[in-house]
Order: structure tokens, then C-alpha cells, then sequence
């Protein structure tokens, strides 16, 4: 007689399909650490004159790119990464948008390239939004007219969320994922993960990853698994 013995259970794989963050205006969580920066995308285009421009500063992760994406769907602009422009490749960089967006500030640029952007934008009447962790008047900039221009621009500053706000946006990373997770869950990892938004994004993408290799599912076991991982306290 031939017994078949049930199979031993298979673990998933994690398969890396991605996700496809939202980025609408509707979807940017607003709260006491980044409502001025909000307030000033929600103006466009009734920004002070001369200083056509704002620079957002805050800590990676904060959300500056989603701000970005939402002013960049309501102005046109070209997104430009500071560190891949040349004066050479300045009108390739606008195409025929009078306005634009420059991440990387802070980071190693060619100042003269940027200094054209600059100008460019100007003279097409258009705006400039720099996006960097450092506000302008800090920068290590050695050419003196870009840092005059740079000076001049506003500063909106997104500073690190509070416990609301993180649970939002926690919560929000899941659902990009189309992931549901009880809210007692959320507060679990709230109190206990390191308090930026960018620790958000890592932490959501590494629990769905845990996740399918399961059950599919994010339950307070696989959340107190992820925080021992980051080496925090994962008592109940």
C-alpha cells in the first residue's frame, strides 16, 4: 500500500514586480512638519515676483519629489538632476518647458550649468524649484552669481513627521503596495521604527516582501520580525 504523505508546505518567493507609488496632490499627507512646503505648491502660480522659484529642503524621504511630481503636473517643468547637467545640454534639459525642477542640489554640479538653467528659465518667464537637504544660503557654492540667484529663491523646509502624520504615510506606502494593514499594526511599527519618512518607504517595502514569502498577508508577527531587524525594541 503507497501512503502519500502530505507535502511539506513551500515558502513563496518574493517576486520583484514593483509598485507605482501615487503621486497626485490628493495623495501627499499634510501635516505640521511639511504644510508650508504644500501651502507653496498649492499657490502655483501665484508666487512673489522677482524670486520666480522655491527651494525645497528637507531630509530624504520627506517627500520632496512627491511636491515635485504635483507642481511639475501643474507647470509643465522638465526635471533635471544637478548632477547630470552641462551648459551644453541645458536646452535638451528644458525642451520647450519654461519652467523646471533641479534635485541634487546639494551634491557635486557643474555651476555654470546650472547658473544657465537658471537664466534660461528666466528669461522664458517660467519658475525653478530646487529640491536639496540643504537650504540654498549653505550651500558650498563658489561661483557668486548662481549663489545670489540661489539666495534670493524662497525656502519652504520639510522637517521630520510626527506620529499622525508617519501612521498617514506608512499607511499610504501599503497601499501603493495594495496592501491592507490593521491600523493597530501601523501604531505598533509607529512607536517603534526610526521616525523619518524615508525608514517608512524601506520598512513597507521590506514587510510586503516578507509578506509574500508567506501568507501575503502583514500581520503583527511579520511586523515584530521587521522591527528586531532594525534592531528595536519588538516587545509588545
Amino acid at each position: 500500500m503507497i501512503i502519500n504523505a502530505d507535502p511539506a508546505p513551500r515558502r513563496q518567493l518574493a517576486l520583484d514586480l514593483g509598485h507605482r507609488p501615487a503621486l497626485g496632490r490628493a495623495d501627499f499627507l499634510v501635516g505640521a512638519s511639511n504644510a508650508e512646503a504644500a501651502t507653496w505648491i498649492d499657490r502655483w502660480p501665484d508666487w512673489p515676483e522677482p524670486a520666480r522659484g522655491l527651494a525645497i529642503v528637507g531630509p530624504a524621504g520627506a517627500g520632496k519629489s512627491h511636491l515635485a511630481a504635483v507642481w511639475r503636473a501643474a507647470s509643465g517643468a522638465a526635471l533635471v538632476a544637478a548632477c547630470d547637467l552641462t551648459i551644453a545640454g541645458v536646452p535638451e534639459a528644458l525642451g520647450e518647458a519654461a519652467c523646471a525642477v533641479v534635485e541634487r542640489v546639494d551634491g557635486a554640479f557643474d555651476e555654470e550649468a546650472l547658473l544657465h538653467l537658471y537664466n534660461t528659465v528666466v528669461e522664458r518667464g517660467g519658475a525653478l524649484v530646487i529640491l536639496s537637504r540643504t537650504p540654498p544660503v549653505r550651500l558650498d557654492i563658489a561661483l557668486p552669481d548662481l549663489a545670489s540667484r540661489l539666495a534670493t529663491l524662497p525656502v519652504a523646509t520639510i522637517g521630520l513627521p510626527d506620529e499622525v502624520l508617519l501612521a498617514g504615510v506608512l499607511a499610504k506606502h501599503f497601499a501603493d503596495r495594495q496592501v491592507l494593514v490593521r491600523d493597530d499594526v501601523i501604531a505598533y511599527l509607529v512607536s517603534r521604527m526610526e521616525r523619518s519618512f524615508d525608514a517608512a518607504e524601506r520598512l513597507a517595502d521590506r514587510m510586503d516582501r516578507a509578506a509574500l514569502e508567506g501568507d501575503g498577508k502583514i500581520t503583527m508577527r511579520v511586523a515584530r520580525l521587521a522591527m528586531a531587524e532594525d534592531g528595536a525594541d519588538a516587545t509588545p
